[in-house]
């Protein structure tokens, strides 16, 4: 298996505006819900209903997502703050 073990070292993560991805996201994905809402009865004489549903669940796991992601963000910059000065 040594052939296969990297010789090199990972990069670095690539961070960006990751709560504003993953907003834009939920918002793309309760769009597609509420687009295909009204077209229902079609989507079940098709047998397809879980195309709505589908766009549903990734809204509500979007919602998970942003409050994780803002989380996230929020303790990445209280890390990254300096150490506050001892009172004397």
């Amino acid at each position: 298996m040594t052939k296969w073990t990297p010789t090199h070292e990972a990069p670095e993560p690539l961070e960006g505006p990751v709560v504003a991805t993953i907003t834009g996201g939920t918002i793309v994905w309760f769009v597609l819900f509420l687009i295909q809402l009204p077209f229902y009865g079609w989507f079940a004489d098709q047998d397809r209903q879980w195309w709505v549903w589908t766009c549903l669940a990734g809204g509500g796991l979007g919602l998970i997502g942003i409050w994780y992601v803002r989380k996230r963000d929020a303790a990445i910059k209280r890390d990254a703050a300096p150490p506050p000065a001892p009172a004397k």
